[in-house]
């Protein structure tokens, strides 16, 4: 289930919390933007902004709900926060191969994922989490 509450928590599960939690936070607003434009914007496809407003809000609350996990130790968390920043290589990849101004935002999303990576596969997280404990 989780870790011994009484020790602290990790700066690394903190750090890996607080990505997860950003990553989350925008595609919420991402999601409320295009939802917004969609109603009361000029899009060219109305029904296409607003569903994909919609769907992005949804995805939104995978990795929040892991962020809250991984603050309350909670091992099942891991699992969804790996996804999340593997899927979210993918379009990190494709802003990386387009031109002008994508590129730096592909690097930042890219840079964020790895990071959250990096985070989340590290012993002390695992620890913190009750994660491989058995095989001690």
């Amino acid at each position: 289930m989780s870790s011994d509450d009484t020790t602290p928590r990790p700066a690394r599960l903190t750090a890996a919390a607080a990505v997860c939690a950003a990553e989350g936070l925008a595609l919420a607003a991402g999601g409320v933007y295009m939802l917004v434009m969609g109603l009361l914007g000029r899009p060219d496809s109305p029904s296409q902004a607003e569903t994909g407003g919609v769907t992005l809000i949804a995805l939104a609350v995978i990795p929040l709900l892991a962020a809250r996990g991984l603050l309350r130790r909670r091992s099942w968390s891991r699992g969804p926060a790996i996804i999340t920043q593997l899927i979210a290589l993918i379009p990190a990849w494709t802003l990386l191969r387009a031109s002008g101004g994508l590129i730096p935002l592909g690097i930042v999303l890219a840079a964020v994922a790895v990071t959250g990576l990096v985070l989340l596969v590290n012993p002390a997280t695992a620890r913190a989490l009750g994660i491989g404990a058995a095989r001690d």
